[in-house]
């Protein structure tokens, strides 16, 4: 499987951002966040549009912010194929970074892959319940 991350995954439009902080579900392992919303079938045509989010708060400058954006784009493109296997219809998430630790690349690759691995559980079970 190709590991990328095309401009067609990111996610862009401000009434899905909107819909993830209205009505999203989220998962979370430390210090990672993640934010889903499935969307309809029918207009994607990518299985996942996913966005990142570093707190200002956390970070005051925006080089470290970016750093860590780059680090969790960088993680995501690495394990997404654990994403894309189990996917059976689009979904939008939104990647967070959620505390004030500078932690490694390895740890935080760590982290992702956990946090991918309770994400599939959480959407196996959504779909039983429906």
């Amino acid at each position: 499987m190709k590991l990328n991350y095309p401009k067609k995954e990111r996610l862009k439009s401000h009434i899905t951002i909107a819909s993830l902080f209205t009505e999203g579900k989220s998962v979370s392992k430390y210090p990672l966040r993640l934010v889903y919303v499935p969307m309809d079938a029918s207009e994607q045509s990518e299985k996942i549009k996913m966005g990142v989010s570093v707190s200002k708060k956390n970070f005051k400058k925006a080089v470290d912010r970016n750093y860590f954006k780059r680090v969790l784009r960088e993680t995501y493109r690495l394990n997404q194929d654990l994403l894309l296997s189990h996917l059976d219809r689009p979904y939008a998430i939104m990647f967070f970074y959620q505390t004030k630790d500078r932690l490694s690349f390895e740890e935080i690759n760590e982290k992702t892959i956990q946090l991918f691995h309770k994400f599939i559980i959480a959407i196996a079970n959504d779909s039983k319940e429906s």
